[in-house]
């Protein structure tokens, strides 16, 4: 190195800036943790799986509506013929009792409705409480305890009657994912909100939020450059375990027979409609409960490890 080249030519470019450093331990965390590793494994397999059930129905050369009424035992009532549910290579888990339709892609398919409305219904979640939050922290104290009211009652306020009537009363002719999305993200952003003012009120007296106001910073200037990355971690492990929360309000509401409607499928309607067969093909309860088991076990171990790798304490 020459007199005339600066000091930190040779260090690395994220030297200096200790975000690409805070990344990297993140993941070194988080690759070390069993319970991460097994739970992000299992739900992104889950969520390709579901991503690529058109492919996967096409391999095994079933679709998702269509009736076998010959693999079904009329003598019984339509219980599936042949052993765990009719399970065969043709039919990989076996067909549904009363209709004969593939199980295995019915389960593909009920994933994709199950999947996307926790998912959609969570980032709605997020949207609409770091909006309150924010303005709640940053507003004066009439507007905090405005905001910071509304957003008790959205909490407290008994979320799965609410949406039990207004599903009820919607006409079937609505699109039941896009609405079930709507309803259950607009009624569950209580604690976002909650989590959202709390950290905003501890953020606005560190002294980098102080010198942007004393630079001339409006408040949403303050809210997107100084607030908003320091809400990142606390909001993502909390939408992180909003996720499984959101999926068995879903299965909740199918199973309900207020959510999903036939022949679209979801698991909770699955298994709604597995009650009166569980006894005599139990299959029909195994397949739809241990996806739905198995899906909510692994976002809720990767969401977990997250927290407790974003903040240790």
């Amino acid at each position: 190195m020459t007199a005339l080249e600066p000091a930190d030519a040779l260090d690395p470019p994220d030297a200096l800036d200790p975000a690409p450093l805070r990344a990297r331990s993140l993941w070194h965390r988080l690759a070390r943790d069993p319970a991460f590793v097994a739970g992000a494994a299992i739900a992104v397999l889950m969520t390709v799986a579901a991503l690529a059930a058109p492919l996967l129905a096409a391999w095994e050369g079933q679709d998702a509506t269509t009736f076998h009424d010959d693999l079904l035992d009329s003598d019984r009532g339509g219980v599936p013929l042949g052993p765990l549910g009719g399970l065969d290579g043709t039919h990989w888990l076996g067909v549904e009792p009363g209709t004969g339709r593939d199980l295995f892609v019915r389960v593909l398919y009920g994933a994709r409705v199950s999947l996307g409305v926790s998912v959609a219904a969570t980032v709605l979640q997020v949207l609409i409480g770091l909006t309150v939050g924010l303005a709640a922290g940053l507003g004066g104290r009439f507007a905090d305890a405005v905001l910071g009211r509304v957003a008790d009652l959205a909490i407290a306020f008994p979320h799965l009657v609410l949406a039990v009537a207004l599903l009820a009363i919607v006409p079937d002719s609505w699109p039941r994912p896009l609405l079930l999305t709507l309803v259950i993200g607009f009624l569950g952003w209580g604690g976002t909100a909650r989590i959202t003012r709390g950290e905003t009120v501890s953020l606005r007296t560190r002294d980098y939020v102080a010198a942007a106001r004393l630079a001339g910073a409006g408040r949403a200037r303050v809210a997107r450059r100084e607030i908003l990355p320091g809400l990142a971690a606390p909001v993502l492990a909390y939408a992180a375990l909003l996720v499984p929360q959101n999926m068995i309000s879903e299965a909740a509401l199918s199973f309900l027979g207020v959510g999903v409607r036939p022949p679209t499928a979801s698991w909770g309607q699955m298994l709604s409609s597995a009650t009166t067969w569980f006894r005599s093909d139990p299959m029909y309860v195994i397949v739809p409960g241990g996806m739905l088991f198995l899906t909510l076990l692994s976002f809720t171990l990767a969401a977990t490890s997250l927290r407790r790798a974003l903040d240790p304490r």
